[in-house]
């Protein structure tokens, strides 16, 4: 019998593994998706961002096993303990599918841009995309290792992203007053910047289910926002 029972212990904590596994594949996959779509931008590489585009159905069907795998896991009557690693990867792993979906539609602006002439703000854009890129690698790595504290520092600095892309977004508003021509690239650039600070929500959001996961009855400190890109718009 304790064979038996052992034998159900150690299959449940390998699926849970392989739980963690496929979540931090789908997470490397997305991070890769954005850095692409970031070089596809700067090198004006049409090629390249249709294959962002065409890769993104792959992030989606993972997200998809991912979410059955937790259902088995669900029906196996887990602990209150079990029932927090389902619920934060259900979460985590649909954060990571939001995240995809930016990089996709970065690249579909990019091949919209890149008809145009190169504008002065992509080098800001991409060190925006960077830091973003650096949010989500940090907070997967958190998860990983269930480090509630790497985690919680994620979830801090969300605020330096809000003030990149506050600042492009104050940047870019004055590019398009000095010369309309410059309307419909920049719009491009806005919309690819608020994605970019999106995808930063999405590290938040990823690092607040690790808390939880490590400190369920530990509640977090209100989160310091940055984001005044609302304020900046004409009246």
């Amino acid at each position: 019998m304790n064979q038996e029972h052992d034998h159900i212990v150690r299959s449940y904590d390998e699926e849970q593994q392989h739980l963690s596994d496929e979540i931090q594949r789908m997470g490397a996959m997305a991070i890769a998706q954005l850095e692409a779509a970031l070089d596809a931008l700067a090198r004006r590489d049409d090629q390249l961002a249709r294959h962002i585009i065409d890769n993104d159905a792959a992030i989606d069907q993972l997200e998809e096993d991912i979410s059955q795998g937790v259902m088995k896991l669900a029906l196996r009557g887990p602990l209150a303990s079990d029932l927090r690693v389902i619920l934060a990867a259900l979460r985590i792993a649909s954060d990571i599918e939001r995240a995809g979906d930016y990089a996709a539609n970065l690249a579909k602006r990019a091949i919209v841009l890149n008809a145009s002439l190169p504008m002065p703000q992509i080098p800001a854009l991409r060190e925006l995309g960077m830091r973003v890129i650096q949010q989500m690698r940090d907070v997967l790595r958190a998860y990983a290792e269930l480090d509630a504290e790497a985690a919680q520092r994620v979830r801090e600095r969300d605020a330096e992203v809000d003030m990149l892309h506050t600042a492009l977004f104050r940047e870019l508003s004055a590019y398009m007053m000095q010369d309309a021509r410059n309307v419909q690239a920049c719009t491009h650039l806005l919309f690819m910047a608020k994605n970019l600070e999106r995808i930063g929500d999405h590290a938040t959001n990823i690092a607040e289910n690790v808390w939880y996961r490590v400190h369920p009855t530990l509640p977090l400190p209100p989160r310091e926002k940055r984001d005044h890109s609302s304020d900046l718009a004409p009246a």
